[in-house]
Formats: C-alpha cells, structure tokens, sequence
C-alpha cells in the first residue's frame, strides 16, 4: 500500500471498482450464504457469518487506519469486547481502569466475574498503580484514554511497558480518540477496540464494534470467536460504516475544534465547579494529551454546582440533545449518574466524582457560534 494518509485509505483501501459492475462504492453483499463450485471448494465465502464481503472490506479499512494487520467486525461495541474477553479463562486476573463506559463494567462485574474471571480495578492515568495491582494469573490490562465521562488520559507507552514485564495482554477501548488522533498499537497495545457506532460511523444511525489488533496467533483466537460466537454485524450496517469512515478526519478536525470552542467558554461560568477537556490547561494531565494525541476529541465534561443546576441546563438547552451515546454530527447531552453509569454502584461512582451534577457533552459538527448561543442561554 501507498505511504497514504488517514483520509485516502479510509477513501480507497480495498475499495476498487467493483471488478463486475465498475461499481465505485463497495457493494452491499446482501447474502448469506455464497454456491460452491463443488463440495467444499467456494471463492473465499461460504457463509456470510463466517465472512461477507462487504464485512471483509470494512475489517480491511480500519485496520489500515490503525496502522494494524488485523481487523474484526462485531455486531457492537459490547460484542467486540465480550468476544476480546473470551481469550479469558476462569482463574484469570484483569486489571481495569476504574473510570469505565458503564456497559464495560457491567459486563466485567455482571457477566464475566460469574464465570471465574477475577478484576482489579486502579487508576491506569498512575502507571504505578498498574504494576502494584499485577498478580501471576494477570493475563489482561484493560484501559479506556480519553476515560468515559471524566476525559482522564492514560500514557498508554508507560502503560504497555509495565505489561510487557508479564503475561497480560494490553487492551485499549480508543472509541473517545478514534485512530485519528490517536493510534495505541503505535504505542505499545496490544489490542484496540472501538465502539463504531460512535466516531467511526459519525451518524448516529449503526451500531457496531471493532477490534484491531497486530498478532497472527491472537488474531486467529478472535476469528474464530468472531465466527463461533456470531456476533457479527450485516452487510448494510457494514456499509454505512464504510461511509462514515470517509469523512472520519474532517469530522474529528470539527468535533475538536468545537469542544475546545465549547471548553473555554464555559470554563468559569457561573454556576459550573468544573470544565474537563484534555486541551484545557487546567486538565491535570493536559502536556501528556497534548504529546499522546493529536488533537483533544470531541467530549467535553461539565460538573454543575448540583443535580438541579445540570437538569435544567438539560431542559434549555436546544442543540445539545438529551440522549445516550455520542459521536454522532449531532450535539448531544448525557447525564452519567443516571444514564450510561447507571449500572456503576453508587458509591463508586460518588468516589470516582460522577456526581449528580456531572454532564458529558458530545460537541457535533454544528457552527460554532449557534453551539455558543445555545450554551449561553441554557446556563444562564
């Protein structure tokens, strides 16, 4: 492949003219299972579980643009990291960053830990933390950077280099980052998953997940998994995801300059405790985001002074729509505590600081000034 930038591979990797049609776009291989020349003998596809082009094409693209081998595509982003946690077994340790997208931690404290798998839960932002907390049946690390809601950055090098000492394998959820601003496998992971129903899909109308990753023997662990699990997504939603991708840089250029726009204005409002973005200075961990990450993504976290302040703010607000997931050329608005952590105990949560008055701001691709408009009427 050409030394091609993020947007070009995105555009054409895998994506020739249809050899049949001259067709431009990926086709949709709405099939699901494929005639065989005899028995056993077929062209690469024999059921679209197992495989399906257009599938084949999407794994292709993100691959590429993570700088990995591999790619997997699963039905969500919850599919791809239970099918990443059955290379787990029951005895085996995980150590997790303690500030998880609610839906993680449910699936680690609700489902995984019944079958035997033992977690930990630190602080990954202190790599320290992490290497206190190895055992030698650690067998995986897994961390979110940005953290979902409270944006902490995680020095993912520092990270993977107290891995490497055992025999844990180094996951990364980079769905906050998307692999346009930042790439962990560069940086020492050893696995990256993304929620693509969010940034990769930009239009809040697909759900899917992905799993990237750079070793062959892992790899054909998780292809298998892929196939005998079955959590795949179908080829349309594979489609518009391919879509999406090939304006995943602009967007992310947009969503970016947006929420440092939105960051700096309503650092030192009235009524706000605190503003959390990456490209704030005031950000504790603000020079690593700046060295790890080559922009500072579209979320921006506000804590209001208290649960009444953050609920009416939600009511005035226009553009920033009350809804769940984010991502999306939309602006949307979420409340933690009570929407997507809701499945956090509350005393966790209380530790970690998602108060009743925390918001998570998705900032869209809207003009700047209407988002400022809005957010100067919504907190007065």
């Amino acid at each position: 492949m050409p030394d091609w930038g993020l947007t070009t591979r995105a555009i054409h990797v895998g994506q020739d003219p249809d050899p049949t049609t001259g067709a431009v776009i990926t086709p949709i291989y709405q099939t699901s299972t494929y005639a065989q020349e005899d028995i056993g003998v077929h062209k690469g596809y024999e059921y679209s579980r197992t495989d399906n082009p257009t599938r084949t094409v999407l794994q292709e693209v993100v691959a590429s643009l993570e700088d990995a081998r591999f790619g997997l595509a699963f039905a969500s982003g919850m599919a791809a990291e239970l099918t990443v946690t059955q290379l787990l077994k029951a005895g085996d340790h995980v150590i997790a960053g303690d500030d998880l997208y609610g839906g993680t931690y449910r699936l680690f404290s609700e489902v995984l830990q019944q079958y035997g798998v033992r977690f930990s839960y630190v602080n990954p932002s202190e790599p320290q933390q992490v290497a206190d907390a190895i055992r030698p049946e650690t067998r995986m690390v897994w961390i979110e950077s940005p953290t979902n809601p409270l944006l902490r950055i995680v020095d993912i090098h520092a990270v993977a280099d107290v891995v490497r000492r055992g025999e844990a394998l180094l996951v990364v959820d980079s769905t906050f980052a998307t692999p346009c601003i930042q790439q962990p496998l560069t940086l020492g992971a050893d696995i990256v998953v993304h929620s693509a129903t969010k940034y990769l899909g930009g239009h809040s109308d697909l759900i899917l997940g992905m799993v990237v990753l750079n070793d062959e023997a892992v790899y054909e662990r998780l292809k298998f998994l892929q196939n005998a699990s079955g959590g795949v997504p179908g080829p349309f939603d594979s489609w518009l995801l391919l879509r999406g991708l090939k304006t995943l840089e602009l967007r992310m250029q947009r969503h970016s300059t947006n929420a440092q726009a939105v960051a700096c204005f309503l650092e030192g409002k009235p009524g706000i405790r605190r503003v959390i973005y990456p490209g704030l200075p005031s950000h504790p961990q603000h020079e690593l985001a700046a060295r790890q990450m080559r922009a500072f993504g579209g979320i921006v976290t506000v804590e209001f002074e208290d649960e009444a302040t953050a609920r009416r703010f939600l009511r005035r607000s226009q553009l920033f729509v009350t809804a769940e997931s984010l991502g999306g050329v939309e602006s949307l608005a979420d409340h933690p505590g009570i929407m997507t952590h809701s499945s956090v105990p509350d005393h966790l949560r209380e530790a970690l600081g998602i108060s009743g008055g925390l918001i998570r701001l998705s900032v869209g691709i809207e003009d700047e000034q209407d988002l400022l408009a809005d957010l100067e009427q919504a907190v007065r």
